[in-house]
């Protein structure tokens, strides 16, 4: 397998480990999965995967590692994907071999029953993936991959449904935690989401009889799909060549989007809740401006998911905005670094500071988080260095202090900065004049919450800043994790 390197700064981020996409009812449905793949890249460059149908040769699969640009865009292989109908998926490890994925980790998955194939790409996380895997394998099961997605399959192949989208419902009535999934069967796309709804998928048209399911509506954009809505929290969606089947399987349940998707994991240009991700962030700015104002002469984003969040910062505080901090976007993935003296520069090799712009200034750095804290570290010392009068940090979110278990991949908690130190602590530690991070209530202000944070019935997940969960992950329970009591 060909790791792909990873720069300094974004091993200290956090990661949303997938996405989905799926065509229905358009000639060379694969090209469009793999431009649509493209547009969801920032959700997983791990690893990516496309099934297609067709009914003179059947199901065909191809999985890569490395990015969408580098695999998909060959004639030669997306020409031994034919057909109307194809699902794609994007993968960032968060469950199985972390690190050291296997091609078989690599979804879509598939599997070949009674009344015919059918393969499903799944974004999130199922937290009794451990107890259903240990089950499934005490019955008999043999798993292929380390994923826990593969345990729909094996739940699917134990239905008694007669029809493969009731095996899919019968199978996710089983399962915990949090899933978007685009699964399809020789003549059928389906979509479905969680009852809370905590991972994001919309559905688009495309042509007079064609349709595409979407992590992203950025996915939509890119092969010019009209977006019609988002598949709600809890629904599925059956869609044949020209018609939508809807149901709820699950039952009623208040929605608990995952609030980090406006924050950090969605593209900037994607709609989210009808809302701009784009306008949300340079709101997170203003809010941040408001309730955490400083003297200063400049206001600079960390390239590049800080840049809205630091131009609302700069409008709502007068100080004026500038890009202090430069990003190569040009370092390829097989960058070699020979020598110890040249890893030790690898934190410059995406980042340089903007030296004339900085120089005797007091400068607001705005970023969208703070996990481990060793990235403000560098760019703090990056700053100082090309000679800023002072430093300070301006956090887009509020402090991420516990981890998530519903597909985001984040350190253990003990190495989250914030669930062991205290915001005076953070900014002595990291060595910056000032830290501050938004609110929690002005985060849901700023997604469009007016009144801020419903405590009684939060209408997000935040487990990420708050620990309070809302589906209990019962295997790190098993394991021994202690979840934060609710107030």
């Amino acid at each position: 397998m060909r790791q792909l390197p990873q720069h300094p700064f974004d091993a200290d981020k956090l990661h949303e480990e997938c996405g989905v996409f799926g065509v229905i009812g358009v000639a060379e449905a694969a090209n469009f999965v793999a431009l649509g793949l493209h547009a969801l890249q920032h959700r997983g460059q791990e690893a990516g995967g496309i099934v297609s149908y067709d009914p003179e040769t059947g199901f065909n699969s191809a999985r890569r590692f490395g990015y969408v640009r580098d695999n998909f865009t060959k004639a030669s292989l997306m020409e031994t994907l034919p057909g109307e109908l194809a699902i794609g998926h994007v993968r960032y490890s968060t469950a199985g071999s972390k690190g050291a994925t296997a091609l078989r980790d690599v979804q879509p998955f598939f599997g070949e029953f009674s009344m015919g194939g059918c393969a499903i790409a799944h974004n999130g996380n199922l937290t009794n993936a451990t107890s259903l895997r240990r089950e499934l394998i005490e019955r008999g099961s043999i798993f292929q991959s380390s994923s826990d997605s593969e345990c729909i399959i094996h739940l699917m192949a134990r239905s008694i449904q007669r029809s493969l989208s009731e095996r899919i419902k019968d199978a996710l009535r089983r399962v915990e935690g949090a899933f978007s999934i685009v699964a399809m069967t020789r003549t059928k796309l389906i979509g479905v989401r969680d009852a809370l709804g905590v991972r994001p998928l919309v559905l688009g048209r495309i042509g007079d009889e064609g349709y595409v399911l979407s992590s992203e509506t950025c996915g939509l954009d890119i092969i010019g799909a009209e977006f019609l809505r988002e598949i709600e929290p809890g629904e599925m969606v059956v869609i044949s060549k020209g018609k939508i089947e809807s149901s709820r399987p699950f039952g009623p349940s208040r929605g608990r989007f995952c609030i980090f998707e406006h924050v950090y994991f969605s593209r900037p240009d994607s709609i989210i809740g009808g809302r701009s991700v784009y306008e949300t962030r340079r709101q997170i700015g203003v809010e941040l401006a408001r309730e955490a104002p400083v003297e200063a002469d400049l206001v600079c984003p960390v390239p590049d998911s800080g840049t809205p969040a630091a131009i609302g910062f700069a409008h709502e505080s007068g100080i004026p905005y500038g890009m202090g901090i430069i990003r190569n976007q040009y370092m390829g993935r097989t960058f070699i670094e020979p020598t110890e003296s040249i890893r030790n520069m690898g934190v410059r090799l995406k980042l340089n500071v903007n030296r004339a712009l900085i120089k005797g200034k007091r400068v607001i750095l705005v970023d969208d988080s703070v996990v481990r804290g060793t990235t403000s570290r560098k760019i703090k010392d990056m700053i100082l260095d090309a000679g800023a009068a002072e430093v300070h940090f301006r956090i887009a979110s509020p402090p991420t202090a516990w981890p998530c278990f519903y597909g985001v991949d984040t350190p253990e908690r003990a190495k989250l900065l914030a669930a062991t130190m205290s915001e005076e602590e953070m900014r002595d530690w990291i060595g910056v004049d000032s830290l501050r991070f938004v609110s929690l209530d002005g985060l849901y202000r700023a997604v469009g919450a007016v009144e801020g944070r419903n405590k009684a019935h939060p209408q997000y997940c935040d487990a990420c800043f708050t620990g309070q969960y809302p589906v209990a992950p019962s295997d790190q329970i098993e394991a021994g994790f202690q979840m934060q009591v609710a107030e």
